[in-house]
C-alpha cells in the first residue's frame, strides 16, 4: 500500500499546493517520487515523531494539509499526547500515516509490532481511522478522505502486490464491504489480514461451511449500520485483526452486538497475549499468535459447534 499511498498523494499534490509530506526518517524507496517532484513540500524530520506531529499541527493551523509518515507504533504511540493535544483537540487536518501494523515488521523485533495503534486512536472520537485491506482500497481511501476537516489516521500495510479477491478497491467512509453470500457464519476482517479471512472463507466452503466475509476499513466513523444489519442475520461472527483483541475490531463488533441487543455469538481472532520475544516473518508470527487462515477456520468451526 505504501506506493499506492505515494502515487495517490502525488496526484492530489498536483491539484492542491497545501499538501505537504513529513517523514520520521522512513519511507526510503517509497517516498522519493514525492520528494523529487515537490522538494520544497517534503520534510525529513529525523527520528523525532513527536516533533513531526508538532510541526504538522503548526502547519495545519497555518492552512496546510500535512501528512506524517512512520511505522505504525512510531506514528501513533510515541507521539500520542501530541496527536491528542494538537490535531484532535484543535480539529486540525493532520493526516497520520502508520505503515506496517500487526507483524508486518516482524523481523525488526517487538518494538516494531503494531498491535495497539487502533485501540489508542479509537478512544479519541475526534479522529477518523481508516485501515484499508489492500493497495486498491488504500488508493480509494486516500482520494475520498483527503479533504476531511479534522485529523485522519491511515493504517496502511507494507505490501503493494496482493489484492483481496472481489473487493475491487471499493471504499466508502463509515461503510463496510461484503464478500460472499454464505449464511452459517460471518467473518469480519480489518486491514491486510482480510486476505487470510477470505482464504479461510474459501477453504471452509470446500468443507461445506458457507460463510460471508465483511471487510471493515473504517473504524471511526464505525460502520455500525452495516454491522448491525449483517450481525442480525448470523448465529456466529468471527473477527480477524492483526492487533490485540482489546480495543480494535473485535471490541467494535462486540459493542455493536451488545448495544444492538443482537443474539449473534462473537469469537475474536487477534493477538491475546504479550509477544514473548520471538521474531520472524509476518506469516510465521501470524500463525504463532493465531490470526492466520488456519486459526480463523478453527475459530469458525469451534464457534458453530457452540451454537449447534
Amino acid at each position: 500500500m505504501r506506493r499506492a499511498f505515494t502515487a495517490a498523494l502525488l496526484e492530489l499534490a498536483e491539484r492542491d499546493r497545501r499538501i505537504l509530506l513529513l517523514t520520521a526518517d522512513l519511507g526510503f524507496m517509497v517516498l522519493e517520487p514525492f520528494r523529487d517532484r515537490f522538494p520544497e513540500r517534503f520534510f525529513n524530520v529525523g527520528v523525532a515523531e513527536q516533533n513531526m506531529v508538532g510541526m504538522a499541527t503548526g502547519l495545519a493551523e497555518a492552512g496546510f494539509l500535512p501528512y506524517t509518515y512512520s511505522i505504525a507504533p512510531f506514528a501513533v504511540l510515541r507521539p500520542h499526547e501530541f496527536i491528542r493535544n494538537g490535531p484532535i483537540l484543535h480539529r486540525l487536518p493532520v493526516r497520520i500515516v502508520g505503515v506496517g501494523g500487526g507483524f508486518e515488521y516482524g523481523p525488526n523485533g517487538l518494538s516494531h509490532f503494531g498491535l495497539e495503534d487502533v485501540s489508542a486512536m479509537r478512544t479519541q472520537p475526534g479522529i477518523t481511522i481508516v485501515a484499508p485491506a489492500d493497495r486498491q482500497q488504500a488508493r480509494e481511501a486516500i482520494l475520498k478522505t483527503w479533504q476531511l476537516p479534522g485529523p485522519v489516521y491511515y493504517r496502511l500495510g507494507k505490501g503493494d502486490r496482493a489484492t483481496v479477491p472481489g473487493l475491487d478497491g471499493r471504499f466508502e467512509l463509515g461503510r463496510a464491504e461484503t464478500l460472499g453470500d454464505g449464511t452459517q457464519a460471518l467473518i469480519i476482517a480489518m486491514g491486510p489480514i482480510a486476505l487470510e479471512a477470505v482464504a479461510a472463507m474459501e477453504a471452509l466452503a470446500a468443507r461445506g461451511i458457507c460463510c460471508t466475509t465483511m471487510i471493515v476499513s473504517t473504524l471511526n466513523p464505525a460502520p455500525l449500520e452495516d454491522l448491525t444489519r449483517a450481525l442480525s442475520h448470523f448465529p456466529v461472527a468471527v473477527t480477524v485483526e492483526a492487533h490485540y483483541v482489546a480495543g480494535g475490531l473485535g471490541s467494535l463488533v462486540c459493542e455493536a452486538v451488545a448495544e444492538g441487543g443482537l443474539r449473534c455469538r462473537v469469537a475474536r481472532c487477534g493477538v491475546a497475549v504479550v509477544p514473548r520475544g520471538e521474531i520472524g516473518s509476518q506469516d510465521y508470527l501470524e500463525r504463532l499468535y493465531g490470526i492466520g487462515k488456519d486459526a480463523v477456520m478453527e475459530t469458525v468451526v469451534r464457534a458453530l459447534r457452540l451454537v449447534a
